[in-house]
């Protein structure tokens, strides 16, 4: 469970997939847990494999200095697996699928 029950929602653009944001969890990783794929790789901000574009949203990186550059991170580029949220998350990634629903157990 997540501290106070916060959870937040992430709207990946086209596709219109959602799903919840634990913050204390990445985007990859809420995203993975609900059977969401992403492009991602080394897992640790450096390979750039999973870079998208926030839309809308407050967050904040894992790391002091992500792959990114200064001009970058003003552009709003993230990279979701060091990304966590801070309120509900609009994120440009056309290459999100959905690859199942994972269901409540209950």
């Amino acid at each position: 469970m997540t501290k106070n029950n916060v959870k937040y929602q992430l709207m990946l653009v086209p596709g219109g997939i959602c799903c919840e944001l634990q913050p204390d969890k990445t985007v990859l990783e809420n995203a993975q847990e609900q059977g969401i794929s992403l492009p991602s790789s080394c897992r640790n901000g450096t390979c750039r494999a999973c870079l998208c574009q926030s839309l809308h949203g407050q967050y904040r990186f894992t790391i002091e200095w992500p792959g990114l550059s200064l001009e970058e991170k003003q552009d709003g580029w993230i990279l979701p697996c060091v990304t966590v949220a801070s309120s509900d998350l609009s994120l440009l990634q056309p290459l999100a699928k959905r690859l199942h629903v994972v269901s409540e157990p209950g």
